[in-house]
């Protein structure tokens, strides 16, 4: 048996990666893409972007833990053997080059690309006379009012500064000669690179000579040109910019709270106030004010970053707005299977076989419509639903509100613990409330992570129950830019499953072993490791023995374990990994038959399924989670099996297959915890599995099976 204790052999630092490094990597991968010349501009400019969000959340959760643990005295070593002071050193000594590059990229590259194209960032130094009276009417019109200076001598204690707010410090000197530090906050409610023809002459979208032209100039740059009107009759000696990183991975103690709803309200005001983890500056900021800085935010110079431009450039991505389609990756316009345009309706579409979707090839709108026609039917009686990120403007959250006004049983759990989607999720749970939905805010202890949907409908044979289950979350936007897949089925074993996972939510329930689900925290560790053990078995007696895993992160140790030990055993494992991996693949005596590789592409891959080549009898697993700790042991999730002939050939034959002949976008790990790209030789063809599913999907995908894969 494949137990942790039999697997301890594995346990040795040597033999994983570090988590924290690990996901540098997966940022770094991103970075290479912006950097790739091939890709265009805009795209360029969003990859940045992404960079620099993936970063700013990397500091407030991962950075600030080790630094919490830190300040405790922890000296408990990660899964690598390495200390928490040891990760931070070396995650800082990774960083700093990576944004060095990026600054330098963005002066170099960047900004002259956007001015080949008639697109300008301007200084205010460089605007002529007129421009800048009208921008100084705007600033008195528009941003001024927001402005607040605040002052820090002996009556004025030092301000508080918001979590990623960009701020100037300011050095002022009276008349008196007396000199006095203060902050103003660059308003986060408007936008940071405000649009010249805007403001000069509205509405305009061309230039004089009837061409595309767009100019901007950084917020903070015309409120640093006017802070004198906020200061007035006082000398400005410096006015540099800073932003700060706060912790805000506060800890919920769900297990002392009455009502889980204003806890974690009070826990997202806690959360503004966590410990600062990081400090960035202008790299023309005085020692002096920069000792300020650090003295008053309890901070070392450990937590600065010295920065050669424009401080967190996520707001960058409003560039990838402008109306530049040539500067853009070609548009993709999802398709709806035919199985849904040529059924009755969404319920005799499912009736007839399982249907498989792969979004964002395939359109959101046959989920969106499962919930709809539901809530219209009158033959359907309930709607059972979990939601994790919804967004801030769902269809779905209508219909289950239109639903329960037309006195169907709608029972939804909305996880409150979704972390940054909290006060979203907050605001749905009270208007499904308000309908008379029955809402439950989830597991003590665990979030619900799982994408399910039942649906009970009375028919003439008796009452049938029809389930969707997904790997991403119910959410249209999200839809369009993540991998995912979800499934449509009336299988009665999986809808019995669904069932008793909803009355395990919503009530009490101790049940250990479900038909044909694996649920965490109950048993899909158990569950996935009785599989890998299953082709070790067929592998020691000498049969093919095949494992392809697709997911976002692998850390689990005992889970990797066993890969270890079905890599000994002379099992072929193939590991698609977009983000974390801690496993060590080709070592000798180790991981010899472990090939990992990550894709990084046009969409975000966000899928997970899990293969078992079982002697020829095909396995396939979809799941909601990850192999990691906290999907296996912390969370409420599901994984369904495949059972279709003709969705499980998708999955092999579109998904898997082309996932793993890709080598234009897919970056192979090499045993020294690198990424490196998986360059075709001349004799190969060429192929990126994005751009293969985009060319290769249409209305009745599921009938195809491209010739050379058969």
């Amino acid at each position: 048996m494949l137990t942790k204790e039999y697997l301890s052999k594995y346990f040795e630092p040597k033999n994983f990666f570090n988590r924290e490094m690990s996901w540098l990597d997966f940022n770094r991968r991103v970075l290479e893409e912006a950097l790739n010349p091939n890709l265009p501009l805009l795209d360029k400019i969003k990859f940045l972007s992404i960079f620099f969000s993936n970063l700013d959340e990397f500091y407030m959760i991962r950075i600030s833990g080790l630094k919490e643990q830190i300040r405790a005295n922890v000296i408990e070593p990660s899964i690598d053997g390495s200390t928490p002071i040891e990760q931070v050193v070396k995650i800082e000594k990774e960083i700093q080059p990576m944004l060095n590059l990026i600054y330098e990229f963005w002066k170099s590259v960047i900004m002259p690309q956007l001015a080949d194209n008639s697109v300008f960032i301007a200084s205010i130094d460089n605007l002529d006379n007129d421009e800048k009276e009208h921008l100084k009417d705007y600033f008195n019109r528009e941003i001024y009012p927001v402005l607040t200076p605040l002052a820090f001598d002996p009556g004025r204690p030092f301000p508080y500064i918001s979590n990623l707010s960009l701020s100037f410090a300011i050095l002022i000197k009276k008349q008196n000669g007396e000199k006095h530090f203060a902050r103003v906050k660059v308003p986060n409610i408007l936008p940071r690179l405000l649009r010249i023809e805007n403001i000069v002459t509205p509405g305009s979208k061309i230039s004089s000579n009837g061409t595309f032209c767009a100019r901007f100039i950084w917020l903070e740059d015309l409120i640093k040109h006017n802070l004198h009107e906020l200061f007035p009759g006082v000398e400005i000696l410096n006015a540099n910019a800073f932003r700060i990183t706060r912790n805000t991975d506060i800890e919920i103690q769900e297990d002392e709270a009455d009502d889980l709803l204003e806890v974690i309200e009070e826990n997202i005001k806690q959360r503004k106030f966590g410990s600062v983890t990081r400090l960035e500056v202008d790299k023309n900021m005085p020692d002096f004010m920069l000792d300020t800085l650090t003295e008053n935010l309890q901070i070392t110079n450990n937590d600065i970053h010295v920065i050669d431009g424009p401080l967190g450039l996520s707001p960058i991505i409003s560039l990838y707005d402008l109306p530049l389609h040539h500067l853009k990756e070609k548009p993709f316009h999802p398709v709806t299977p035919l199985d849904f345009e040529e059924a009755e309706n969404i319920f005799s579409a499912i009736r007839k076989r399982d249907i498989l979707l792969h979004h964002p090839y395939d359109s959101f709108a046959p989920v969106i419509n499962f919930i709809k026609e539901a809530s219209k039917d009158p033959d359907v009686l309930a709607i059972k639903q979990t939601l994790y990120r919804v967004g801030s403007d769902s269809p779905i959250i209508k219909y289950l509100i239109e639903a329960a006004e037309r006195k169907k049983q709608v029972a939804v759990l909305v996880e409150l613990k979704a972390r940054f989607d909290e006060e979203n999720n907050i605001f749905w749970a009270r208007e499904l409330e308000k309908a008379g939905v029955h809402v439950v805010y989830g597991l003590v202890g665990l979030k619900t992570h799982s994408k399910m949907t039942l649906v009970v409908r009375k028919e003439a044979d008796g009452v049938k129950r029809y389930v969707h289950l997904g790997t991403g979350n119910y959410n249209a936007s999200t839809a369009k830019l993540y991998t995912d897949l979800g499934l449509f089925t009336t299988n009665p074993k999986i809808a019995a499953d669904v069932s008793e996972i909803f009355n395990f939510l919503t009530g009490y329930s101790d049940q250990k072993e479900f038909r044909k689900l694996f649920v965490s925290p109950i048993n899909t560790r158990d569950k996935i490791l009785g599989l890998i053990e299953r082709e070790i078995e067929n592998a020691k007696a000498g049969l093919k023995a095949n494992l392809i895993f697709k997911m976002n992160s692998l850390v689990d140790p005992t889970i990797i374990a066993a890969l270890y030990e079905a890599s000994n055993a002379g099992v072929k494992i193939d590991l698609i990994i977009r983000g974390i991996c801690c496993l060590t693949p080709q070592v000798q005596g180790l991981s010899e038959n472990i090939y990992v590789r990550s894709i990084i592409g046009r969409f975000l891959e966000h899928s997970r399924i899990y293969y078992f080549y079982n002697n020829g009898v095909e396995d396939i697993y979809l799941s909601s989670a990850d192999l990691m700790q906290r999907n296996l042991d912390r969370r409420v999730e599901a994984t369904f099996p495949i059972e279709d002939n003709e969705c499980k050939k998708i999955i092999i034959e579109k998904i898997l297959n082309n996932s793993l002949k890709d080598n234009l976008k897919a970056r192979i790990l090499l045993p020294n915890g690198k990424f490196v790209l998986n360059h075709p030789v001349v004799s190969q063809e060429r192929i990126s599995v994005q751009d293969w599913l985009m060319e290769n999907t249409f209305a009745g995908t599921l009938k195809i099976v491209p010739r050379e894969l058969k």
